[in-house]
């Protein structure tokens, strides 16, 4: 089963059909296994992957290193939790090291970033300190990788 989540990991426009084929598996097993997965919540959705310096929308990704001192009997949860509920922040990571939180976001542009991190992330009570640093150019993301051609950026995908 752990084929068909890989496989639906790398490529999420696969059918039951085809994932079937491949795996020398009966069509209804994948169907049933695609079903529990999503129902047990292991699979949590499906997206796809933009290459927004392609288009006309202007943004600008951002790390957010944030410190923060962990409440009792909840550790650092509830902060990561709080955080977590705006919609600017796409990923938000317990991590070791020099800080605690790891906060990836995409806004408008850069100041819209420093505004989302001075009147929404540095006020909440438990955060102690943060540090921004901004994306200049993506390289891969995701297992896709971005590489120069002359005519702007283009999308490899890795298998």
């Amino acid at each position: 089963m752990k084929k068909i989540l890989n496989m639906l990991e790398k490529d999420c426009k696969l059918t039951a059909s085809q994932i079937a084929s491949m795996l020398d598996m009966d069509e209804q097993q994948v169907v049933s296994a695609i079903h529990e997965f999503e129902e047990e919540g292991v699979i949590l959705g499906y997206k796809a992957m933009i290459d927004w310096d392609k288009t006309d929308r202007e943004s600008v990704t951002a790390l957010i290193e944030i410190k923060v001192t962990p409440q009792r009997g909840q550790g650092f949860a509830r902060i990561a939790e709080r955080i977590s509920q705006y919609s600017e922040v796409e990923s938000c990571y317990l991590m070791s090291g020099g800080f605690d939180l790891a906060v990836l976001i995409t806004g408008k542009s850069l100041k819209d970033v420093a505004l989302f991190v001075a009147e929404k992330i540095a006020p909440l009570e438990s955060v102690n300190a943060t540090a921004t640093h901004f994306v200049l150019r993506k390289f891969k993301d995701k297992g896709f990788l971005f590489s120069k051609s002359s005519n702007g950026q283009e999308r490899i995908k890795l298998v």
